[in-house]
């Protein structure tokens, strides 16, 4: 992916989405794909929050409903997008309630987490934004989940690929 002329090396790129109304972020570099929501095949004996396997350019990618992970309710709606996010060597589908832009932002526009946010949610959290009276919450794709659940998802999804 080329950038814009305009993008320097103190800019930020974030993929924006929205969850139960809060204005969240990738950074574009770990995002390949977004996808019009499609019901992935479900995994038996899988955690809630793992909605199944998607196929996607020949393989079977896990896909996660972060509104689930994050405890708010997922209806599936028109708007509602998987994002396919380059994770940990591999790919890994994110379900959220809508795809909003792609955001250019200084890198010093990138703040960390006021320290009251702590704990599980502050493990996912990379910075936060405020701009244009917005706050968008980056989130760090490869701390979704903790080693544990990514052992399990392994399991899983390896359990899913054989014949």
């Amino acid at each position: 992916m080329t950038q814009p002329d305009h993008v320097t090396q103190e800019d930020v790129q974030l993929v924006t989405f929205r969850v139960a109304g809060q204005d969240f972020g990738f950074n574009i570099f770990q995002v390949e794909r977004v996808l019009r929501y499609e019901p992935p095949a479900p995994l038996p004996k899988a955690p809630d929050f793992l909605e199944g396997v998607l196929r996607y350019q020949g393989a079977a990618v896990p896909v996660i409903d972060l509104r689930k992970r994050l405890g708010v309710s997922a209806p599936h709606r028109e708007e509602t997008r998987t994002i396919v996010l380059e994770w940990d060597g591999a790919k890994i589908g994110v379900v959220v309630d809508a795809v909003s832009e792609v955001m250019q932002v200084a890198a010093t526009q990138v703040t960390s987490p006021p320290s009251i946010v702590r704990g599980l949610a502050a493990e996912y959290i990379a910075g936060l934004v405020v701009k244009d009276a917005r706050t968008v919450i980056v989130l760090n794709a490869t701390r979704l989940l903790n080693s544990t659940e990514k052992l399990a998802l392994d399991a899983v999804v390896q359990e899913k690929a054989q014949p």
